[in-house]
């Protein structure tokens, strides 16, 4: 695909993502997630002759103009869309694959020092909501969900949907996961636990209440 169509085509995604994109050149001229992709493909293109030096400038300049830092080094598909994009940052040895849609302040980083492939592997289609962390070497299935603020630490499985810290799969019905911007909707474990356990107290108070009216009668 020549780099006119790929670079409509990046557009094209915006426009399908975004109800707020409006023409081709406001999305063109303004949307720093879309300059960022673009600027990684002149870096990366850099890092795989081993210009790694002028690949890393082309990588920070992008990142002091758009706030998303994505190494030259890692390996994004097509359609990626990065919605706000702000405090982004896509490791090394990241591999992205198509379709991929990521909010603002998303991390795909590593856990250490180690060596080798370090950071995630996102597959098609999946979705990672707004300030999500996910972190070392493990892999985002295809048309997988993370929900907003969850730290990923484990394998996500295909069409499964991901929330909490640590996050955990709370939703795997083996059908491809709408990718949409409802990610606010996503359930909250951590919440429908404390509902439950406030349930719990509330059922114990009644039964403390009763026996004490009990022993008040019998005592009359």
């Amino acid at each position: 695909m020549g780099i006119w169509k790929r670079m409509r085509e990046d557009m094209d995604v915006v426009f399908e993502q975004d109800p707020a994109a409006r023409t081709y050149i406001e999305v063109c001229l303004t949307y720093s997630g879309l300059h960022a992709v673009w600027s990684h493909r002149i870096a990366h293109a850099f890092y795989k002759r081993r210009m790694f030096f002028i690949a890393r400038v082309i990588s920070q300049v992008s990142r002091f103009l758009t706030g998303i830092e994505i190494h030259p080094g890692a390996i994004i598909g097509r359609r990626l869309f990065i919605d706000h994009g702000m405090g982004v940052v896509i490791g090394e040895t990241c591999e992205i694959g198509d379709n991929v849609t990521i909010f603002q302040g998303v991390t795909l980083g590593g856990t250490g020092k180690e060596k080798g492939k370090r950071h995630p592997t996102v597959k098609n289609n999946a979705l990672i909501a707004t300030g999500a962390k996910v972190l070392g070497s493990i892999t985002i299935g295809e048309s997988a969900k993370v929900g907003g603020g969850s730290v990923v630490l484990r394998d996500v499985p295909d069409h499964a949907t991901v929330v909490g810290v640590p996050g955990k799969v709370v939703k795997q019905n083996g059908e491809k996961v709408r990718r949409d911007l409802d990610h606010h909707k996503m359930p909250d474990p951590v919440s429908n636990r404390c509902e439950y356990l406030q349930n719990e107290i509330d059922a114990l108070k009644g039964e403390i209440a009763e026996l004490k009216e009990g022993k008040k009668h019998h005592v009359d």
